[in-house]
Order: C-alpha cells, then sequence, then structure tokens
C-alpha cells in the first residue's frame, strides 16, 4: 500500500518486474512509487492486447477523418453510432469510478480493482468478460448512476502459465456494492472456472450490498454463496480482502478455501461498531473489531494478513504455485535440485532434548527436510502449537501438518484441532499428500476447553485424517500420548507409512500420570521408573506393528521422499454415501 514504506517493498516490486532501477530505491522511495507503478503495470496490461476499445477507438479516429470528404446523410450511420457508445462505454469501464474517486483509493494507500488484477496475473494475460455490463435499476436515482461493469472487474488470466479465474471489485464505483447485475458477473466467472477447471481468486472491496436495490442484491449474494458451495472441493477458491467486507458479504469469503487480508486497510465483520455499540454497549474501532490483526490472530477467520496489497498479490501467486488447478488435476510438479540424500541432515539426530519438558522448534525440522526450506505456512499466527502449511519434497506438494513444543507443549487444543482437520480436508480434496510429524502430550485439559467443545472439536482432527484417502506419512519425534497418538494420523486411521524416532514416547499418558493411577499409595518414584522404562520409548509399538520402523533423524527427508514416490498410485476410496456426517 501507498502509506507503507517497508523494507520488502524493493524486492517485492522486482518480483513483479516493475523495474530494476525503483526495485533497488530506498524503501520509502518505492513505497510512495508504488500506487504510480501499479498503474503503469495496468496500463501495460490493458495495451498489450487488442481491445475492442483501441479498435472502436481507431475506426472513430478513421471516420473523423473522413467526414471532410464524406455528404452529410453518411456520417453517422448507425454502426459508427454503436462502434463509438462501445468505445464511450469500455472507457467508462476503464476509468472506474472517475479520477477523483480513484485518487482518493490511492490516498487511502489501496489500488484500483484493475491495478490489482494487473499485479496478480501474467502480464497480457487479462481477458475481460462482462465489461460494459451495467445494473437495471431505477429506484432512488439509480436510473442517473449507471456505471459500466457495475463495480466489479471479472475475468481470466495466467498465473505463472496458469489459467485462473478473477473477480476484483471496484470501490469507486458505489463502493463497490453488490447489485443483482454485479453479482451475476460474479457467478458467470465461478461458473466458468468449475466448468473448465481453474482456480478462482475473489478481491473484495465493497461496501455490501447495494441497498436501492433491496432483496435483488440480497439474492445476488445467495447466488454466489451457493456457487462457493458448490465449487468446495471442484476448485481451488482464494479470497483476499482488500477494504471493508461487511454484513452478509462477510459469508463468501468463509466460504471459500482460504482467506486473507491486509493489515490498516481491510476488516470483516457482520455487524459494524456502531451496530454492536447500539446492541451491547461496546465501544470498539473497526479495526479491533474486525482487522487483519483479530481475524488472523483471534478469530481464526483469517488464513495470512499481509502489509500491503503488493506483497498481498506476491503472497497470493506463491499460493497459487502449489496448487493443482482443480480435483481433477494434480498440482504442479517443479525440477528439484534439492536431494532427497542431502548431506547437511546430521544436525537433526541431536535436535531432540534429553528432557521430555524442554521444548524445541518443530518448524525448523520441517525447514530442513522439505526443498529448499520453503514451508508456506497457512494461519501461522493462529494456533501457533501447531504448523499446517504447503511445501515440496523432490518437486512435488505435500501438506505439512506438524505440532509445535514451543506453543502449549505442542497440545492439541479446540483452536489447533479446527485449523488442522480444515488443512487436512483441503489437501485430501485436490489429492495433496500429508506429512505429519508428532510431538504432542495430547489434547489440552481444563473446564475452559471442555466448556467449548473440546470433544467436539477434537473429533474433526480425527474425523478429517481417518477420511482421508491421500497419501499419509507419520514421524513421531518425541511425545505422542492417548487420544492424541491415534488422533495425528496414527496407523489406525489408515495412515500409509508410520515411523518413530529413537527419542519416540508412545503411552496411554506421560508417566507420572500413569504413576499416580498405577502406584495408588506405593513408591510413586518406582512405579515412574518402571513405567518410563516399558513405555516410554518407541519399541512397543515398533513391536506390535504400529509404526512401520525407528527411524534414525538424518534419514527422515530420504525415507519420506522414497514413500511419496511409492505411493503416487495409491488407489483408495471410502464406501459410497451421499456425504459423511462430520461432529461440526
Amino acid at each position: 500500500s501507498a502509506g507503507s514504506h517497508t523494507a520488502a517493498a524493493p524486492r517485492v516490486l522486482a518480483r513483479f518486474g516493475i523495474g530494476a532501477a525503483l526495485a533497488a530505491a530506498p524503501a520509502p522511495v518505492a513505497a510512495r512509487q508504488l500506487v504510480t507503478c501499479a498503474s503503469t503495470n495496468a496500463a501495460r496490461g490493458a495495451t498489450s492486447r487488442r481491445s475492442l476499445a483501441s479498435m472502436a477507438a481507431e475506426v472513430v479516429d478513421d471516420d473523423e477523418d473522413e467526414t471532410h470528404t464524406l455528404p452529410a446523410q453518411q456520417q453517422l450511420t448507425p454502426k459508427l453510432i454503436a462502434r463509438r457508445r462501445v468505445h464511450e462505454l469500455e472507457q467508462q469501464a476503464l476509468n472506474g469510478g472517475g479520477a477523483e474517486r480513484i485518487a482518493t483509493q490511492h490516498a487511502r494507500g489501496k489500488l484500483t480493482a484493475r491495478e490489482r488484477i494487473s499485479l496478480l496475473l501474467d502480464s497480457g494475460s487479462f481477458r475481460e468478460t462482462d465489461m460494459i455490463k451495467a445494473h437495471r435499476g431505477s429506484d432512488f436515482g439509480m436510473d442517473k448512476k449507471r456505471f459500466a461493469g457495475d463495480g466489479v472487474v471479472t475475468g481470466q488470466g495466467k498465473v505463472f502459465g496458469r489459467t485462473v479465474f478473477v473477480c476484483s471489485q471496484d470501490f469507486t464505483v458505489l463502493g463497490g456494492s453488490l447489485s443483482e447485475t454485479h453479482a451475476e458477473k460474479i457467478c458467470k466467472v465461478m461458473d466458468r472456472a468449475m466448468l473448465v477447471g481453474a482456480p478462482l481468486i475473489c478481491l473484495n472491496d465493497s461496501g455490501g450490498a447495494r441497498i436501492q436495490e433491496g432483496i435483488a442484491s440480497l439474492a445476488g449474494y445467495a447466488e454466489v454463496f451457493q456457487r462457493n458451495v458448490l465449487a468446495s472441493g471442484v476448485i481451488p477458491q482464494i479470497s483476499v480482502i482488500m477494504g471493508p467486507c461487511a454484513g452478509g458479504a462477510v459469508y463468501s469469503p468463509a466460504l471459500t478455501d482460504f482467506t486473507f487480508m491486509v493489515r490498516d486497510s481491510s476488516y470483516m465483520f457482520v455487524t459494524g461498531p456502531e451496530v454492536v455499540r447500539a446492541v451491547t454497549n461496546e465501544d470498539v474501532t473497526a479495526e479491533a473489531l474486525g482487522g487483519a490483526q483479530t481475524h488472523s490472530r483471534v478469530s481464526g477467520v483469517c488464513h495470512g494478513a499481509f502489509d500491503n496489497e503488493l506483497e498481498a498479490m506476491a503472497g497470493i501467486r506463491r499460493l497459487l504455485s502449489f496448487l493443482p488447478q482443480s480435483n481433477r488435476h494434480k498440482a504442479p510438479v517443479l525440477r528439484s535440485l534439492d536431494p532427497r540424500e542431502r548431506a547437511n541432515l546430521d544436525c537433526l539426530d541431536s535436535v531432540v532434548p534429553d528432557d521430555p519438558n524442554q521444548p524445541y522448534d518443530m518448524r525448523a525440522i520441517v525447514e530442513r527436510i522439505i526443498d529448499d526450506g520453503e514451508l508456506v505456512e497457512i494461519q501461522p499466527e493462529y494456533a501457533r502449537n501447531i504448523i499446517t502449511g504447503f511445501a515440496r519434497m523432490e518437486g512435488r506438494t505435500v501438506g505439512i501438518v506438524a505440532n509445535q513444543p514451543r506453543e502449549l507443549a505442542g497440545c492439541l487444543d479446540i483452536d489447533s484441532s479446527v485449523k488442522a482437520a480444515r488443512f487436512v480436508r483441503f489437501c485430501d480434496c485436490f489429492e495433496i499428500p500429508l506429512v505429519t510429524l508428532v510431538d504432542m502430550p495430547g489434547f489440552l485439559p481444563g473446564t475452559v476447553q471442555e466448556y467449548n467443545g473440546l470433544i467436539r472439536h477434537g473429533a474433526k482432527l480425527l474425523f478429517a485424517y481417518a477420511e482421508a484417502t491421500v497419501p499419509k506419512v507419520t514421524v513421531i519425534t518425541r511425545k505422542a500420548y492417548g487420544g492424541g497418538y491415534i488422533t495425528m494420523s496414527s496407523k489406525h486411521l489408515r495412515g500409509d507409512a508410520n515411523y518413530a524416532w529413537p527419542s519416540a514416547e508412545i503411552a496411554v499418558m506421560g508417566a507420572k500420570g500413569a504413576a499416580e493411577i498405577i502406584a495408588r499409595g506405593k513408591d510413586k518414584d518406582q512405579a515412574t521408573r518402571e513405567y518410563e522404562t516399558k513405555f516410554a520409548n518407541p519399541i512397543m509399538a515398533a513391536e506390535r506393528g504400529f509404526v512401520d520402523g525407528l527411524l534414525r533423524p538424518s534419514d527422515t527427508r530420504r525415507v519420506i521422499c522414497e514413500d511419496l514416490e511409492l505411493l503416487q498410485g495409491k488407489q483408495l476410496k471410502n464406501p459410497a454415501k451421499k456425504h459423511a456426517n462430520m461432529p461440526l
């Protein structure tokens, strides 16, 4: 955003090829020129194709040159009038709400709908649909406020050469409010995305329903919601909140696979601060009620927050590079220069502390075993006791789920269970293999968790893993106790390859807790030592075949890569049914 003078701005600008000179400029200079660069990039994209508007303009220019020689009765033919009108309407659509409103948008540190599209898509790849479509309303003076495009830019383009469909709301046109025709434009690209099998990206910047159209605008939202549901599990759906998103408008992002926000310029809530104040007497700001920080850290509604709009578009492009086009396609496979038998993994042999209660960073382990240490983490600021994200192993996309011992000792609680369950189900929808790293002493105890439904929410993660038919590889690095051991992709939930490091402890519960029950007034220290000797290791689980082998930590990457290669041809189907009834 124009107001964000971040040190990352030159680097991000360079990734989009906006210009080496600007990319090398000091961060404040690059940030001040950010909006100008986006506008220039949009213009380049617009002029890179031979649009109907440009052709019409040429015809108009040619005909204007001929008006000095043609008879008066031939100067304005119906076709020429139509061409001029088309040219005028396309120019109106390109200009959005006009120069003044665009300037206001830029002053707020926000880009226009078309500038955002130009940054998201490969240069010159955008093909617009329904460019001059306008609303049909006439009540409350709306017949005098018709804009070509009706406040949303829709169409298709390429990201890294692969087709995507996009709809970008234009706040400069009637506040980006959703009308009947506005919704029709969005629904058309949603239908096309499902028909051809390509991801859908919605860039939200809207004041909500167009109240002048009454229930017609509500019907428009309902049509969009219905398609969000039908597209779920068929194509990846990504929402990016880049301005206001309030009332009924929030439910479309909530129905998509991923929702991202821009800090300090976007917010989401069902009811705004004024309504909250009137009903509950709570005095809260829009940012505190529904800003990016609230939804990325507290509510979990948002899957990630970006500092500015350039970083947001770069982040979406990066995420798309890991995802398949649809459930009919496999995720793209990149040529990997990172060998499976990498030589620098000996450090994993000593990464787990001898003290079972001492924390360590699971993310460091994840980054060691994946290609080039590149992890696109999903919901990194929410439920930090579990890590979820996309990575590659030998160039193939995998979904990573890993307990984080540095947060709540890696315990599963309500938030982490829901976070991981949704991620696991997304991977299963799109045939993305799951790699799970386990170190957790069980579910988090306490009245707060129990009163808020830990049993029901914890069952969601168990259900997700049990239902998943994709390749599942699991490595237990340290603790795997009780129901948590079962839940985290255990062999009993159709895990394909399950391993344990020598440091693993697979048991019903920790030694001290078990001794309290076993000893019953006897020598608890002796009972604790006996329990640790018998169960605080992976031997019994290996003897019973609950793990397929004991794994030297430095061999983890090689073994996982071998298993994923083997499991490429896996075929497993669940019993035929209309749908399952997971514990929502």
